[in-house]
């Protein structure tokens, strides 16, 4: 079995929700996790995860939308976590200095306020960072929570420093591109602190890059795994999906 921890789901995507599922659940894909990261996403979270048995939530306040989040917001959040055992993470959350400059104190903001509710609720974190990465870091290590780098991009040295900090790698298809450098950070860093994820319905990984990108690929990028720390695929399979199990405390949430 294969949990992909980290996609995104609705018919705004381009796919069906029910073929996507079951697209999934055929190559294997038996648990996912969706994140759902704006105001209206997150009230629309619900309704999916009623809906199918197999999938779970991550909500919280990307830092795209952070100028847009007020105190209620907040209160919003903490109630639905606290209220449905199958929002299982805050998330994605973050800093975005990529597309985003001019708001830098206002992300901060939002990124601490969300990290508070967290740690407050001993739920794990799925971070989103982008040229912001020792900001991120550094914002982190003043909070006792745990969780995952999502779509970790940067050196072996910060992968490390995430680890020792308590969080999980979130690996997905740019492992598997030609020019991508994040094979010499996998090659290093123990099975344990990794996860799968696919950022669906982008970054779809080779042979199926500029398609689509669905969880029927978290196939593909744990092939990529297994071959870099020349490993089987069936461990890749069963050390991710209990890293995931354990971090998202899916057993309980079943």
């Amino acid at each position: 079995m294969f949990i992909d921890t980290h996609l995104h789901i609705g018919n705004d995507f381009g796919f069906n929700p029910d073929l996507y599922i079951n697209n999934a659940n055929n190559a294997g894909v038996n648990l996912l996790i969706a994140s759902f990261c704006e105001k209206d996403d997150i009230l629309l979270s619900t309704k999916f995860v009623e809906k199918y048995d197999c999938l779970y939530a991550s909500i919280g306040y990307h830092p795209e939308v952070a100028n847009n989040i007020v105190e209620k917001d907040y209160e919003l959040l903490e109630n639905l976590v606290k209220n449905n055992p199958k929002i299982v993470a805050i998330g994605e959350i973050g800093l975005d200095y990529y597309w985003n400059k001019d708001n830098k104190e206002k992300q901060r903001q939002v990124f601490r306020k969300q990290l508070e509710i967290a740690e407050r609720l001993n739920i794990p974190v799925v971070i989103h960072s982008r040229d912001s990465i020792g900001e991120t870091y550094e914002i982190l290590s003043e909070y006792h929570v745990r969780g995952v780098i999502h779509c970790f991009s940067g050196s072996l040295e910060m992968a490390k420093k995430f680890i020792d900090l308590g969080f999980l790698l979130g690996i997905g298809g740019v492992v598997t591109f030609k020019n991508s450098k994040l094979y010499q950070v996998v090659e290093k860093v123990p099975l344990e602190s990794i996860v799968l994820e696919t950022d669906s319905p982008y970054l779809s990984p080779e042979p199926n890059r500029g398609r689509v990108n669905e969880s029927s690929n978290i196939p593909l990028i744990a092939a990529k795994i297994a071959s870099i720390q020349n490993i089987s695929l069936e461990k890749v399979a069963k050390v991710t999906t209990e890293n995931a199990i354990s971090l998202f405390d899916l057993h309980n949430r079943m």
